[in-house]
């Protein structure tokens, strides 16, 4: 359990940095120049760009032992890793590439911070190159906080564990399990000190990947930890080792932000007035559940996410006509595309089959793009 994040590090050391590597403030806070294949970092802090488009990080901040990466044109590489650390504190540190804005480096012609409420999706995929002989994980990081901030340290991160190695757990305690993306998790929530911390570890290594940020960013907002109105500063995708590390790579990552009109309050997970009606049919061991939200605003809604909370023992096994985010415990669905527009008055429908265990319960409240809804 590390008792302080990556990024709170990298602020403490950094003026440290700069007096050891001679460079000024105005120039490690400009966005560098372009990377060629293989080029060679590391200063703890030294950041170059890819792609044109991407920021690629050493951050070395948990340990004075050298750390070095190769920048490739897609990706990078720990090419030196010296030194360990205690599995029960906090890592090395994070090497990493990432789309959006870290301590003020913003990575060329982001849409980054964007708030979650004007995001239809965030397509992102990444390759990873493990190792053995270390202790480290693989982590995606995804940086939300409440106001559209560049600088320091967000309020929620999440972190989803492609790969585990070695006596390290995530912050915080497990709190279940979750399918999210179309995969089953182990769900981890706690607080380093200085933001929160939701973490999915993958029950074995994932290689590589292609995804929507937005389905873990609604996991946050279902489970209180964000709300639709605060912002997505930055994804990264890179590794936290603790002991070696050489040898690990990010093959290549690509990473997009869709947003609509903020302007519109009913644009793409905006919030409205709503309504919703859940049926079921339950049995022994087994339900189904028929879903009608109804918006009662006088503005349409473009693009929409229920969230809701299963009772204990139930288990989603399948659905329709919506992309349902987590099986048990904190759901989300939204909308597919024949039914993302609900005019004033109008209605969309949903529903799933489930597997159940005990007395059968319904849910007992719903919220549609953050706003509560009332129960027909």
């Amino acid at each position: 359990m590390r008792p302080s994040p990556h990024h709170a590090h990298s602020a403490r050391g950094l003026l440290g940095a700069l007096l050891t590597s001679l460079v000024s403030l105005a120039a490690l806070l400009t966005t560098a120049s372009p990377a060629q294949a293989d080029t060679t970092i590391c200063q703890p802090f030294g950041t170059t760009t890819i792609q044109g488009r991407y920021v690629v990080q050493n951050n070395r901040w948990g340990t004075s032992a050298t750390q070095c990466i190769a920048v490739t044109d897609s990706g990078f590489r720990i090419t030196q890793a010296d030194g360990s650390v205690p599995t029960n504190g906090a890592p090395k540190s994070y090497p990493s590439v990432y789309n959006g804005c870290h301590y003020t480096n913003c990575s060329p012609g982001t849409k980054l911070p964007a708030q979650l409420s004007t995001i239809s999706s965030a397509p992102t995929s990444v390759s990873y190159g493990y190792v053995n002989d270390a202790a480290y994980n693989a982590s995606y990081d995804i940086w939300l906080d409440p106001t559209p901030r560049t600088d320091g340290v967000n309020r929620t991160e999440i972190m989803i564990w492609f790969n585990k190695v070695g006596s390290i757990q995530p912050i915080g305690s497990p709190v279940g399990s979750a399918g999210v993306a179309g995969r089953d998790w182990q769900v981890w929530s706690g607080n380093n000190g200085s933001n929160d911390v939701l973490s999915f570890v993958a029950p074995s290594a994932i290689t590589n990947w292609s995804f929507d940020v937005m389905d873990f960013a609604r996991q946050a907002v279902s489970r209180g930890l964000a709300q639709n109105n605060w912002y997505l500063t930055s994804v990264q995708a890179g590794f936290e080792p603790w002991q070696n590390g050489a040898g690990l790579a990010v093959n290549s990552f690509s990473s997009t932000v869709n947003t609509g009109s903020s302007g519109d309050p009913g644009g793409p997970g905006g919030p409205t007035a709503c309504q919703v009606a859940y049926a079921t049919n339950d049995w022994q061991g087994g339900f189904t559940a028929d879903v009608t939200i109804t918006n009662t605003g006088s503005s349409p809604v473009r693009g929409w996410t229920l969230a809701f909370t299963l009772p204990s023992g139930q288990r989603i096994t399948n659905g329709w006509n919506a992309n349902l985010s987590g099986a048990s415990g904190a759901v989300t669905a939204s909308n597919v595309a024949h039914n993302g527009e609900v005019p004033a008055g109008g209605r969309a429908t949903f529903g799933f089959q489930g597997t159940s265990g005990g007395a059968f319960a319904k849910p007992s409240a719903f919220s549609l793009n953050g706003s509560a809804c009332t129960t027909a």
